[in-house]
C-alpha cells in the first residue's frame, strides 16, 4: 500500500503537479483520481486542502482521506478576506459573527483539542486574534471571556 500526501486547491485538482507526477508511476487512472479528489474537495473552493491517497498498486485501486483546510483559511473565507492583518493588535481586517466562528469550530471538530463545542470555539477565537479579525464587533479575547462565563451557552449546543 502506497500513501501519497498532497495539498490541492479545493475542487480544482489537475493531472499536473502535484498529483500527476506522484500517481503516474503507480499505474492508476490519474483522471479518475483527479475527479474523485475534486468531488470530495469541492466544498473548500479556493482553499488549500490536505488529501491523502492510499493506493493499492497491486489492484490498481485507491481510497481518499480528505482533511480540512487550516482554521485560519476557513476563518478568512468566512470573513471574505484574502489574508489576515500584518499587525493584528492594531489593525483589524474583518469581522465575523459568533455563528460563523462556531461553524468553523464544527468544521475543525475532529482536529481541535477542545473537549466540546465550547472548547473548540475558544480555540477558533484564538485564531481570530492572530488574524486581526473581530467577532461581533468585539475583540476575540472579550468573546472568549463571555464564552467562559457562559453568556453564549445557548448558542454553543452540540
Amino acid at each position: 500500500m502506497e500513501t501519497i500526501d498532497v495539498l490541492v486547491e479545493g475542487g480544482k485538482a489537475t493531472a499536473g503537479p502535484p498529483l500527476g507526477p506522484a500517481l503516474g508511476p503507480l499505474g492508476l487512472n490519474i483522471l479518475q483520481v483527479v475527479e474523485a479528489v475534486n468531488e470530495r474537495t469541492a466544498a473548500f473552493d479556493g482553499m488549500k486542502v490536505p488529501v491523502r491517497i492510499l493506493v493499492d498498486s497491486t489492484g490498481g485501486t485507491f481510497d481518499l482521506e480528505v482533511g480540512t483546510p487550516t482554521t485560519s483559511a476557513l476563518l478568512l473565507k468566512e470573513a471574505g478576506l484574502d489574508k489576515g492583518s500584518g499587525n493584528p493588535r492594531t489593525e483589524k481586517v474583518g469581522n465575523l459573527s459568533l455563528g460563523q466562528v462556531v461553524k468553523v469550530a464544527g468544521m475543525k471538530a475532529d482536529e481541535t483539542l477542545g473537549a466540546d463545542l465550547k472548547g473548540k470555539t475558544l480555540e477558533v477565537l484564538g485564531s481570530c486574534v492572530s488574524l486581526g479579525v473581530t467577532v461581533e464587533d468585539k475583540e476575540p479575547q472579550d468573546i472568549q471571556a463571555e464564552v467562559k462565563e457562559g453568556l453564549h451557552d445557548g448558542r454553543l449546543k452540540e
